[in-house]
């Protein structure tokens, strides 16, 4: 193979395999050549995704290094995404009563998940997590993403618990301002104590479901190392969680008069790419 085949196989498998350590012997193997040449071949993939801001290519030395790719999302991508949620949020015909927005279609869409899960992933990339957790059942595709673009499992809470699942453990949790009492059950061998967990979820209003994630991993002495919210909702303004970092902040939606506030978190953005 000429270096530019070998090159681009070698992002293309990086690229299909985030934050996964590969030893150099596994690509002299795939392409037959000597570890000197595929050194010239990794720097110039370096550059490659320095030059396009796809992200980068860590090498690490000693019998277990190699290299891994490491995924990331330009500011410029992610504020267009930002953009994007905007424009489809303020859609009038999302309206739904009590003051809801229908968004499945938003958050089911593979490309916005996917840059979620880019922009979550970059966010996140320091806080050492070894789970991505969510509950059922929109919030499952950007936290999926995330989960792949940090190459760590994820774990799903469930609000019935399933007998394909095993021994569980369920909790009751006040779920929305208007504290509704709802239950999250989650296997007894999902995770495993003594680790962390980074939460991902599609919409919080009063930061109720949220907490019952909180609460669940700290009965399985899970430590929770950081929050992401796709949508936060303004009001109530105090949350039952204190920490979490919202996408998009959703201020009144009013049937009647066809309003709905959207406004992106453009500090929180600007402060990933800092």
């Amino acid at each position: 193979m000429k270096r530019t085949e070998r090159v681009g196989a070698m992002l293309q498998i990086l690229r299909e395999n985030p934050n996964k350590t590969f030893s150099l012997g596994y690509f002299c193997d795939m392409f037959d050549c000597a570890k000197s040449s595929l050194s010239e071949d990794v720097s110039a993939a370096k550059r490659a995704l320095e030059i396009s801001g796809y992200g980068r290519i860590e090498t690490s030395a000693g019998a277990k290094g190699g290299l891994k790719y490491i995924p990331s999302i330009s500011q410029k991508t992610a504020e267009s995404l930002l953009h994007e949620l905007e424009c489809k949020l303020e859609e009038k015909d999302r309206i739904l009563a009590n003051g809801f927005l229908y968004t499945s279609d938003i958050m089911f869409n593979p490309v916005i998940a996917k840059g979620v899960g880019q922009i979550f992933a970059k966010k996140f990339e320091n806080c050492r997590a070894d789970y991505v957790v969510t509950v059922e059942t929109k919030g499952l595709p950007a936290a999926l993403m995330t989960a792949e673009m940090l190459n760590l499992p994820l774990v799903v809470l469930r609000r019935e618990s399933k007998i394909s699942e095993g021994s569980t453990v369920s909790i009751n949790y006040f779920a929305g301002s208007a504290e509704r009492i709802q239950k999250m059950s989650l296997a007894k061998r999902a995770v495993k104590p003594g680790t962390r967990a980074l939460i991902v979820d599609d919409f919080m209003r009063a930061g109720g479901s949220i907490r019952g994630i909180t609460d669940m991993m700290r009965e399985f002495d899970v430590e929770v190392v950081g929050v992401g919210v796709v949508i936060a909702a303004k009001v109530p303004e105090k949350k039952k969680v204190s920490d979490y970092f919202p996408l998009m902040y959703l201020g009144t939606v009013d049937a009647d008069e066809q309003i709905i506030e959207i406004e992106q978190n453009v500090e929180g953005l600007k402060e990933i790419f800092e």
